[in-house]
């Protein structure tokens, strides 16, 4: 897709989402939320697997950092402003995964695989065991914080997320696609696909230290995600780290295709659509998402934002 249609596309789909509050239930508002949250998490794990072929099975981790790291901040620290809980925990989850990464970007493959499982089962089994430090199975209150310095005191829990959070996490998706963007397209980037063939070493390039760069940089977009999860809920449990939640950010990104730059914020909104309109239609709803990824990997492998370029593509070829 050339740079006009995509950002005509672009500018739609943020302008659809932009008058959702106002035309549909706030219901289907808050709905939105996850889907933010999971957006801008998986920008960053795009980062590590589209662009620099490293599949994490333990992406996961990096949102309950975010989650436990705003319930930290908020409920035992006190600190109000969602800013500067937002830039703490994103800030403190990157040093976390420094030396994480140091150990995990030495492989690939299945390995590299393997060893972000075991990290992220590692905390998960310390949020779950250490009852008192991290409320085990019952999780951590994430207390209401203040956005821009304003309270929203006239506003109930189900007002705020579908009116001011809403717009204040769309504004952050938009700013974190931006960044991405610049990242993904400046010569860092180039580095990072450079740095998937083998032979890119051989020729001068860093790749270990390139590769660490991208883990760090998704695991601090990760918690931003993780703080917005935890905020909307009100709770950072440890069933957000869990290794079947990890699984469900490659499913995102499968889903909306992970070639392509917008593919996993399309994959988290049809996720988001299609979990919450089957589990209101059968319990088997798990079993119905499977068979909807063999459906798409097989015939559709570029995702639901490659089909769409493709029928473009050949719409456009059938008009020539």
């Amino acid at each position: 897709m050339t740079r006009a249609p995509l950002a005509l596309a672009v500018l739609i789909g943020a302008i659809g989402l932009a008058l959702l509050p106002l035309l549909a239930a706030s219901y289907y508002a808050s709905l939105m939320i996850p889907f933010f949250g999971y957006a801008i998490a998986l920008l960053g794990f795009n980062l590590l697997f589209g662009y620099t072929g490293l599949l994490s099975f333990g992406h996961a981790m990096f949102l309950g950092f975010g989650a436990y790291g705003a319930a930290v901040l908020a409920g035992k620290l006190g600190i109000t402003s969602f800013e500067i809980v937002l830039i703490a925990v994103m800030a403190s989850t990157a040093l976390v995964a420094l030396p994480i990464g140091l150990f995990c970007v030495r492989y690939v493959g299945i390995f590299f695989g393997m060893l972000t499982l075991a990290f992220g089962m590692l905390f998960y089994s310390f949020l779950f065991k250490f009852y008192h430090v991290t409320g085990g199975d019952s999780g951590m209150r994430v207390p209401r914080m203040n956005i821009l310095g304003l309270e929203f005191a006239q506003y109930n829990k189900i007002e705020f997320l579908a009116g001011p959070f809403y717009y204040y996490s769309l504004a952050l998706l938009i700013i974190a696609a931006a960044v991405m963007w610049r990242i993904v397209h400046s010569p860092f980037g180039l580095h990072l696909k450079a740095a998937r063939a083998r032979k890119a070493e051989y020729l001068g390039v860093h790749v270990h230290r390139f590769r660490l760069a991208a883990f760090v940089i998704s695991a601090a977009y990760g918690a931003a995600g993780g703080a917005i999860l935890g905020f909307r809920v009100g709770l950072a449990d440890p069933e957000l780290v869990y290794w079947t939640q990890s699984g469900q950010l490659v499913f995102m990104a499968v889903l909306g295709g992970f070639s392509n730059f917008f593919g996993p914020i399309v994959g988290a909104f049809a996720f988001t659509l299609l979990q919450d309109q089957l589990q209101s239609l059968t319990q088997y709803w798990r079993f119905i998402l499977g068979a909807v990824l063999a459906v798409i990997v097989i015939a559709f492998p570029e995702g639901l934002a490659g089909l769409a370029g493709s029928l473009r593509r050949t719409r456009a070829g059938k008009t020539a």
